[in-house]
């Protein structure tokens, strides 16, 4: 089933943004490429349990199961062994991006409590945009009850955009609530 948004960015973004930045070419047109979620865990390496309940709320948000990121280094201040686990992520593609996407612009992101936007200087340089997320409450699949801890995610919106401009144009297009500045 094609999504709602990837519809929409066929049929009336990519118009809107060849005359915007004059392309000659849709392929020219900037897309989204994939969307990464990552969530560290600092007391992962002690606590199994932590490793595995976050993991089993990463694969319910993105609709996907994510994969073990492990340390690289041993780092004795942190207590921190080599390849033990560290960290949680999922790399989102094609249909299951476009639905993430939807459902972080249209549910999650309205959700969060004195929401005034997200701030557009949030974009690396390189046409990539990065949003941090302090809970994962906001996501309608997630029960409160069934939450050990609060804990936050990293959201990074990867896309072929050369530059700033296009990449939060087309961030606007879709939806994407930025602060007014």
């Amino acid at each position: 089933m094609t999504q709602r948004l990837r519809n929409f960015y066929n049929t009336s973004i990519v118009p809107k943004l060849m005359g915007e930045f004059k392309y000659k070419n849709r392929l020219q047109v900037t897309r989204i490429e994939k969307i990464v979620i990552n969530r560290g865990l600092g007391d992962a390496s002690q606590n199994a349990k932590v490793l595995e309940s976050s993991l089993r709320e990463l694969s319910l948000i993105a609709g996907q199961k994510g994969v073990v990121t492990r340390s690289k280094k041993a780092i004795a201040g942190f207590k921190l062994r080599q390849k033990n686990p560290v960290g949680v992520s999922v790399t989102l593609r094609g249909e299951r991006m476009y639905s993430f996407l939807d459902r972080l612009i249209n549910l999650a992101l309205p959700r969060i409590r004195d929401f005034q936007g997200v701030s557009p200087r949030s974009v690396d340089g390189h046409g990539n945009f990065s949003l941090g997320l302090e809970e994962q409450l906001m996501f309608p699949e997630i029960d409160y009850d069934k939450i050990d801890q609060i804990r936050g995610m990293d959201i990074s919106i990867v896309t072929t955009s050369p530059s700033d401009a296009e990449c939060l144009a087309l961030l606007k297009e879709f939806g994407m609530p930025f602060q007014t500045v």
